[in-house]
């Protein structure tokens, strides 16, 4: 069964800043096909400029899908035994609500009169939107980076109504590193005369701006290591002003392909998502918001490369995780890569689910009578939300 889309609307968001946000839409993907009481279920939840298009062919104006390798039939997410549903995250260009969505009661783009969106945010809009689809329960949550984040916002605030939760490369907190890079990515933006205030005319707008920041950012995803193996000092005329390094173009490159497909108003969004992100704000500690996930099993994955989000602030979530009683446990992606090795090395992180699934006895869950009696009892006489699918609806953008 092929990748569906859809998206719900949700009548009023009570935001963790105090204001509410109405009429806010989810966008959503599901791959597989859903058990009524979510036995089967695991919610995704994707990174800083990904989308809901997680797997499959390619689709109208979504980036590629981010984790095909994984998600498919007979992969590590099995989608002939499981049910995948990914929610857009708010903020993002590709069908949630955002700042280039018409402010109610004007004739133009909220722009920087948009809310301001943090991690905890995204897990409840994305509880909400389930919800509203007939999907009280999941089996577990899953995200990396940015994503990671969101899941463990979703293991703080509903840890009840999930049985496992996997994070990857992403910290308790934003340390001031990876702020001070979001910060002048945001600044690289705001300094392009094309801004004006965040007021741009859809179309052309800061780009120049998004294309600096894509560079920078490009930098903080990969490692000293897989530029020295990539590019080395390779350049073309190098002694005129004109000459590049091989380095240089290709983060021009990685600039000018996210120019064509992101909002610089919802990368200053996301981008200042990322830095309000800290699991432990209004709970006292960390140990505290992840108390829901007492006698479940949690597994963070570090990579061993990343300068954004480096091992050993991944190893604080495991260590916050066994405080409170979890059965959590650490591995590590071992790439040169960096950052973005979770989304690169897909054969090694598909060997760390399996041995985790292995380990908690997931799929062999799933398979047994017990379950299945279960399923078929509970099947009878319903149709589930997610079973009612059209066409990928409109998104008015």
């Amino acid at each position: 069964m092929s990748e569906r889309f859809g998206s719900v609307v949700l009548p009023e968001l009570a935001l963790h800043s105090g204001k509410v946000l109405k009429q806010v839409r989810v966008a959503y993907s599901v791959n597989g096909t859903p058990r009524p009481d979510g036995s089967n279920v695991v919610v995704l939840c994707h990174a800083l400029t990904g989308s809901h298009h997680v797997a499959g062919e390619p689709v109208s104006d979504l980036p590629d899908a981010w984790w095909d390798p994984l998600v498919r039939p007979g992969g590590v997410l099995d989608t002939d035994k499981l049910c995948i549903v990914c929610c857009n995250n708010i903020c993002s260009p590709y069908g949630s609500s955002a700042p280039t969505d018409i402010e109610p009661g004007t004739r133009r783009p909220w722009g920087m009169r948009f809310p301001l969106i943090d991690p905890r945010d995204i897990a409840r809009s994305q509880k909400m939107a389930l919800d509203a689809l007939g999907i009280e329960r999941v089996a577990g949550v899953i995200g990396g980076s940015l994503g990671g984040m969101i899941a463990l916002e979703w293991m703080a605030q509903f840890g009840a109504a999930m049985n496992f939760g996997i994070s990857i490369a992403a910290p308790l907190r934003l340390y001031p590193q990876a702020i001070a890079f979001n910060g002048v990515q945001r600044r690289a933006i705001t300094s392009d005369p094309e801004w004006l205030e965040g007021d741009y005319c859809p179309g052309r707008g800061p780009v120049n701006g998004l294309f600096n920041a894509r560079m920078l950012a490009m930098i903080t995803y990969r490692s000293e290591e897989s530029f020295v193996r990539r590019h080395m000092r390779a350049s073309r005329n190098i002694d005129e002003w004109g000459g590049r390094f091989d380095v240089e173009s290709y983060l021009m490159h990685q600039g000018k392909l996210l120019t064509r497909r992101f909002d610089p108003n919802c990368y200053l969004y996301l981008t200042k998502m990322m830095d309000l992100h800290d699991l432990a704000k209004g709970y006292g500690d960390a140990e505290a918001a992840l108390e829901s996930l007492r006698k479940k099993p949690f597994l963070a994955v570090g990579i061993n490369s990343d300068i954004l989000f480096p091992p050993w602030q991944v190893q604080e979530v495991v260590e916050a995780a066994l405080d409170v009683g979890a059965y959590a446990s650490y591995r590590e992606l071992r790439s040169d890569i960096g950052h973005d090795a979770f989304l690169v090395e897909t054969d090694q992180l598909s060997e760390i689910f399996k041995a985790f699934f292995d380990s908690i006895g997931f799929y062999d869950a799933l398979s047994s009578p017990q379950s299945e009696s279960r399923r078929t009892r509970l099947s009878r006489g319903k149709t589930h939300p997610l079973h009612a699918f059209k066409a990928r609806p409109s998104y008015g953008r």
